[in-house]
């Protein structure tokens, strides 16, 4: 693969029409069945079905609902539990995910925000 295509991506939109400089038999695909469809994304490791009991698969705070429910704004969330604002509005904006510690944060604020303040305040 070349360099430069590595990084490529492409974006369709619903209703726009399918690439057409591809190597892909797309009448092949659309005369595919649901059987068909489910037994090949089986036979993709990167396609697994999620797994039924939620085992292995972590819960992730949602920032804007935990915010809202505590009926703060976004600047007194992020003074209250030091947490830089850009932040707060990236997560809440989904242009960034929180890494494993702040999601550990996340969690322990869901749990007891008014320990974690006032733990923070006394500090």
């Amino acid at each position: 693969m070349v360099p430069w295509a590595m990084n490529t991506k492409l974006v369709r939109n619903p209703g726009d029409p399918l690439p057409v400089d591809t190597d892909t038999d797309w009448a092949a695909v659309a005369a595919l069945t649901e059987e068909e469809i489910h037994a090949a994304a089986l036979d993709d490791p990167d396609a697994q079905p999620l797994p039924r009991d939620g085992k292995g698969l972590r819960k992730l705070v949602n920032v804007k609902k935990l915010r809202e429910r505590l009926g703060m704004t976004q600047e007194q969330f992020a003074a209250t539990y030091r947490i830089p604002v850009g932040t707060v509005r990236d997560w809440e904006q989904r242009r960034k995910t929180p890494d494993a510690p702040a999601r550990a944060y996340l969690v322990v604020i869901e749990s007891n925000p008014e320990l974690v303040a006032g733990t923070l305040d006394a500090a």
